[in-house]
């Protein structure tokens, strides 16, 4: 359920355009604007894979399709000027607007030191502390809601100059059903309008999308098993070919599953216990999230790309905070130097819960 986007900038709409107008072409009237709104619902789905693919971030608006399966590979190129990456903690975030959401250059912080020391008993601090949470159940009619703070880099490519840029931090608010079938999103580096848009659409063919595990919805997930070994293998089998091994591919899963979802209370320490077993993990002592909160980080370096993905939970309650995904080995791709220190992805939980109606706030259920 992770649907961190960002926008084309002029440059790119305008390259957009003209791959659109030849698909329009080919489609029924009206199917053209299904298309569109129904990748643009399910391109969350895709973030992952794009911001830390293969490719170093110069190329990350070519959007590898695997998960999940679009038919329209024109639009699919068409779209691609939206590119996923992140912000960091300091620097100048003013300059030019992109849909409402001011950009700048891409900013950066200082890299965290690794160490596989204490691994397990972070982990087991942290599913001891999950397991002690109390949350609602949700009902039939309700809707989960998480809000946070976002702020991703991107490559802004302008006179076929390309360089990184960055969207400043901003509220990003999302409603989804138990079973998946009803959404909506409201984020100004995704959004047209103010008001957002809905994620309740079918799927390409037109039927009810079905959730599964890196799209899940609650009532999917409270099916899932809570034993680490079968849940691991469950994770490696349905995200094989996925990212660039099948460790990395693994964590990141699992880190889906703590930002942007609602898991069942006995799924939520099992996570924690799931990632223990993966190759690889780290901590970062000290780690910052989107809102400038100081953490510790259970995290893992993508040898491909040389970013690292970190999961930052408070030092003392080891309540999940947010995750930021950074720039740990200077990688040059067509021309674009990223830079260690880049803050490609980062974010910050400020609500996570239960409400009854689609667009209802916390405040506004009391």
């Amino acid at each position: 359920m992770n649907a961190n986007t960002s926008r084309q900038n002029p440059a790119e709409r305008d390259e957009s355009a003209e791959l659109l107008s030849g698909t329009a072409r080919d489609l029924p009237s009206g199917r053209h604007q299904f298309h569109r709104e129904q990748l643009m619902a399910q391109i969350h789905d895709m973030q992952r894979e794009e911001r830390i693919a293969k490719a170093t971030p110069a190329k990350v608006r070519r959007f590898r399709l695997a998960r999940p399966a679009i038919a329209l590979p024109a639009l699919a190129a068409a779209l691609a000027g939206v590119v996923v990456g992140g912000v960091a903690m300091s620097g100048n975030t003013g300059g030019g607007k992109d849909g409402g959401v001011a950009t700048g250059p891409a900013l950066t912080t200082q890299v965290g030191a690794a160490t596989t020391k204490g691994v397990p008993q972070l982990l087991d601090q942290i599913s001891l502390a999950a397991a002690d949470v109390s949350e609602p159940d949700v009902k039939p009619g309700q809707y989960i809601y998480i809000e946070s703070k976002t702020a991703e880099t991107f490559v802004k490519t302008v006179n076929d100059k390309s360089s990184l840029a960055s969207h400043a931090l901003h509220r990003r608010q999302v409603w989804m059903s138990p079973d998946g079938t009803k959404g909506w999103l409201i984020d100004p580096a995704v959004n047209d309008s103010s008001e957002g848009e809905t994620l309740s659409l079918p799927d390409e063919l037109g039927n009810t999308r079905k959730a599964y595990l890196n799209a899940p919805s609650y009532d999917y997930l409270a099916k899932l098993t809570t034993d680490p070994d079968e849940l691991l293998a469950k994770i490696y089998k349905e995200t094989k070919g996925h990212g660039n091994s099948p460790d990395q591919e693994a964590f990141e899963t699992i880190g889906d599953l703590l930002a942007e979802s609602y898991s069942p209370a006995d799924l939520y320490p099992a996570l924690f216990k799931t990632a223990e077993k993966i190759p690889g993990v780290v901590v970062v002592n000290d780690a910052v999230d989107a809102v400038g909160r100081h953490g510790v980080a259970v995290a893992r370096l993508d040898e491909t790309s040389g970013a690292r993905e970190e999961w930052i939970f408070d030092k003392q309650t080891h309540v999940f905070l947010g995750e930021r995904i950074v720039q740990v080995r200077k990688e040059t791709s067509e021309g674009v130097l990223i830079k260690p220190g880049t803050v490609l992805y980062t974010s910050a939980i400020t609500n996570r819960t239960v409400v009854d109606d689609m667009k209802q706030t916390p405040s506004q259920a009391g």
